[in-house]
């Protein structure tokens, strides 16, 4: 994920009262994700791993369940999946070029988001705040009974 699509995670993670990002690599000085999170690098937790199987170990002993966003086999469509609130989850996306690590995948849940334009995909931080406002909307209207305006 390059520096500006981390920052903007960050931001999503903070509008949307999510606590925690992880990132597999390096994480951007703070005065570089500022540029592009705001102040809201200040909120969000970040947990950095060196590589995929650190991250798949550090989630499997928090028991976080992994929920990744790509366009494979065996993918659901966003909006028939249901988040599971009876346990903490992982909102996984992958590398610009790359994907979803296949380690991580076969650890996940995998979703993917429709699109009916002349596109087959989005930017990583694209894609990261609709999952992330999905996961938020589901959840307000189980524990909340918030529904959509008609």
């Amino acid at each position: 994920m390059c520096d500006e699509n981390l920052a903007y995670v960050v931001r999503t993670a903070g509008c949307f009262g999510l606590t925690d990002v992880h990132v597999i690599g390096s994480v951007p000085e703070y005065r570089e994700m500022r540029k592009y999170s705001g102040t809201l690098n200040n909120y969000v937790q970040m947990h950095q791993y060196k590589n995929p199987h650190d991250f798949l170990v550090a989630m499997k002993n928090k028991g976080i369940k992994l929920v990744s966003l790509e366009l494979c086999d065996g993918a659901s469509n966003i909006e028939d999946y249901n988040f599971d609130f009876n346990q903490h989850t992982c909102i996984v996306t992958g590398h610009e070029t790359t994907g979803v690590p296949a380690e991580i995948l076969a650890n996940s849940d995998k979703i993917y988001i429709p699109m009916d334009g002349i596109g087959y995909s989005l930017n990583t931080s694209q894609a990261a705040n609709i999952a992330a406002y999905e996961a938020v909307k589901q959840y307000k209207r189980i524990n909340f009974g918030v529904r959509q305006a008609s």
